[in-house]
């Protein structure tokens, strides 16, 4: 029997907090307004300051939507992305391909009219 060492599921799971920001947050919390209460207050106020609202906006904001990452996509070895032109096979070589990727698509039916892709 194996003893100490890592163990899957053992420890605190992610973005759990601890005892003191637990306490912390309590406390903010039973005494009014947090923060982030406040300034989305503030911002949602048609009465306050156009130039203060804007500020509460921007302060608020990292907090109630996430940054999103850029991301650069490349092929193979920081190459450029390789694409195949299908448009210049034939009807023999299209059914070729469809069966050999049709069963990776899973089931559907494709010669339906799209509902949500390219033309949307």
């Amino acid at each position: 029997m194996s003893r100490g060492g890592n163990r899957p599921g053992a420890g605190r799971k992610l973005g759990a907090p601890n005892k003191a920001s637990a306490a912390r947050q309590a406390k903010v919390a039973a005494t009014g307004d947090t923060p982030l209460e406040y300034m989305l207050k503030v911002m949602r106020n048609p009465k306050a300051d156009a130039g203060r609202r804007d500020d509460m906006a921007k302060a608020a904001a990292p907090y109630v939507h996430p940054k999103l990452a850029a991301v650069q996509h490349s092929g193979p070895r920081g190459g450029p992305i390789q694409t195949v032109d299908l448009t210049k096979l034939s009807g023999d070589e299209l059914d070729q391909l469809e069966s050999i990727f049709g069963p990776l698509a899973g089931p559907g039916d494709d010669d339906a009219p799209d509902q949500a892709g390219e033309g949307a």
